[in-house]
């Protein structure tokens, strides 16, 4: 078994969770300030997006967690609900919160959501792949029993190894899904010329929708409400607003994803 701490600094425990997750930021940082001049978007305009939207993005990922483990939480010290490093955070609470915050920004900055959303969408999709190994290093976000891993690396084998039987890697299959969607994602973005503003949020969504969808059915430690997996449904609600999207685009020869008319007064 792995040891979830990677190292200490007096007093202070610094997890792997936390690294995956702060890689995939910084990674994801980059990829969207390299891509910001292409859209016309100021790249400073990305860390002050970050410094806002990050910290409420785990909030909303800790608090969307509590509220669909109520009844756990119900029962426990106020106190509990904050305590993250016991673990509990829900990616969609996250995503939610983020969007929420990324809409609000982009008005203010007067930059175009769209815009703002494909350059963000190929960072967030590898930074949610390499944050599933902070879930791999847990012991986290697994399937059901399996038989033998033989198939995979003794590392993963070994730390798949919980409760006196093997379990179903999903967190491995969502990770490599995602990479393949980024990678995906870049190939698209060669091609400019066939997509319209928002196409590449569009296939975030039904990417991502898809693969979350498929492998959430595989896990043991779903949130459920009254009797469904929470994040099925959601997943469902992204692909649906994909297509939507990408509909919505098309049908109205919609602006081409590298414009050179600079529609916003900021940017012009």
């Amino acid at each position: 078994m792995i040891n979830p701490i990677a190292f200490q600094i007096g007093p202070f425990s610094i997890r792997w969770y936390a690294i995956f997750i702060l890689s995939g930021l910084v990674l994801a940082v980059y990829l969207a300030m390299k891509e910001a001049p292409r859209k016309k978007i100021i790249p400073d305009d990305i860390i002050d997006f970050i410094l806002i939207a990050f910290p409420l993005a785990i909030i909303g990922a800790r608090f969307y967690y509590v509220i669909f483990e109520w009844s756990y939480y119900s029962k426990q010290p106020l106190v509990e609900i904050f305590t993250v490093w016991h673990g509990g955070l829900a990616i969609y609470g996250g995503l939610i919160t983020g969007a929420l915050v990324l809409y609000f920004f982009s008005k203010r900055k007067l930059i175009n959501t769209l815009d703002f959303l494909d350059i963000a969408a190929p960072g967030v999709m590898i930074a949610q792949s390499i944050g599933r190994w902070g879930n791999f290093i847990n012991q986290e976000a697994y399937g059901a029993t399996v038989k033998s891993l033989n198939y995979l690396p003794d590392f993963i084998r070994q730390q798949m190894y919980i409760d006196g039987a093997y379990r179903q890697p999903t967190f491995l299959y969502e990770s490599s899904w995602n990479l393949l969607g980024f990678i995906l994602i870049l190939f698209l973005r060669r091609r400019p010329n066939f997509l319209r503003r928002g196409d590449i949020t569009a296939f975030y969504l039904i990417w991502y929708g898809c693969g979350r969808m498929i492998i959430e059915g595989m896990r043991t430690d779903s949130l459920y409400f009254m009797g469904l997996r929470v994040s099925q449904w959601l997943s469902a609600i992204l692909i649906i607003l994909g297509i939507a999207l990408v509909i919505y685009q098309h049908r109205k020869n919609g602006t081409p994803y590298y414009h050179t008319i600079k529609t916003e007064e900021k940017h012009a």
